[in-house]
């Protein structure tokens, strides 16, 4: 699950660049679940997944740690709290939730964030939303029921979509902190430093709670099996580490210093859709129509929430661009 950056630059000439890195980004990130299902199946737990993931990132994004070193000391909350939500929540969350329910199942449920944030900004904030954003959130709700077949008991195994809501909800603290860590101007942190350090907490924070010494390395040596095809292990690894973290964040902020936080957001949500179809043609994970037809619901109520505007009295937009998808995580993540 990506983030992005709160500059906004609806008049930059490279609107078209915009959007092909916005479109990239997506693709990236909406690759990770189908990466690493396979190893999760190959007998990695998934927070051992997840830590190589998070571990791997850090280490490649480390030299912008170290060009904005000054930035822990301004900003140590912003960062923890990046760190635990952004990187390490949504990211566990999400890659347990894919160890118990299909790849596009979970990442439908994650984007309720969305509407999770509007329930912050209403009830925690108490600062009004609009009507089109309440519509939102009924969609949402409306097509989750859907995926889930509420109808037959709900077919999903249960512990599943609680990890999925837990991701969801760690969405909902990164969005709170994005917004949090965007509002001082010229002042800002800049995004790249912002998730350099979020992903060395969030690794520091998974080494303790993964305990890699006891991670079954083998598996890495060998091979996976993506739906009947024979797939090196580290190959699917250098690709969740370098193209659904890596590249994904970067194109990601990129993408939004060109386009608009709101264009940037809903071009972002075709991250489940990518994601469905991956796991349908590289997983063989169908979904039947009533869960399509709801998973497309859930789509539109997102992008409802996201763009819909502030309410009679607002100063500031509370819907806009999942929270204004600033500082690009994801991710998860996934």
């Amino acid at each position: 699950m990506p983030v992005h950056t709160s500059v906004n630059s609806q008049d930059s000439p490279g609107k078209g660049a915009g959007l092909g890195l916005a479109l990239a980004s997506a693709l990236a990130f909406g690759g990770s679940g189908v990466a690493a299902k396979p190893l999760i199946e190959a007998g990695l737990d998934p927070l051992h997944v997840v830590w190589l993931r998070v571990v791997g990132a850090a280490l490649v994004m480390l030299p912008l740690a170290v060009r904005h070193r000054a930035l822990p000391r301004r900003r140590p909350a912003l960062l923890a709290g990046f760190g635990l939500l952004a990187v390490a929540g949504v990211q566990a969350c999400y890659f347990a939730a894919l160890s118990r329910i299909p790849v596009g199942v979970a990442l439908l449920v994650e984007y309720l964030a969305p509407a999770l944030v509007l329930g912050w900004v209403r009830f925690v904030q108490r600062r009004p939303v609009t009507r089109a954003a309440a519509l939102g959130v009924v969609l949402a709700a409306g097509g989750l029921a859907c995926v889930v077949e509420v109808w037959s008991g709900l077919s999903f195994d249960a512990l599943g979509l609680v990890l999925a809501l837990g991701a969801a909800c760690c969405q909902v603290g990164y969005f709170v902190l994005a917004d949090q860590g965007g509002d001082a101007g010229e002042t800002a942190p800049d995004p790249l430093g912002v998730i350099a350090y979020g992903l060395l907490v969030g690794a520091a924070v998974l080494t303790l709670v993964a305990r890699p010494w006891t991670m079954d390395w083998s598996v890495l040596g060998g091979s996976t099996d993506l739906n009947g095809t024979a797939v090196p292990a580290a190959a699917l690894l250098a690709w969740i580490v370098l193209v659904a973290t890596v590249i994904a964040y970067i194109t990601g902020v990129l993408s939004v210093r060109r386009l608009s936080p709101q264009v940037a957001g809903v071009v972002a949500c075709l991250e489940a859709v990518i994601a469905t179809v991956l796991a349908w043609v590289l997983l063989g994970e169908h979904l039947s129509l009533p869960q399509v037809a709801g998973g497309a619901v859930v789509l539109v109520g997102a992008f409802i929430a996201q763009s819909a505007g502030p309410g009679k009295g607002t100063p500031e937009p509370v819907a806009a661009g999942g929270a204004e998808r600033e500082l690009s995580a994801r991710g998860t993540a996934a």
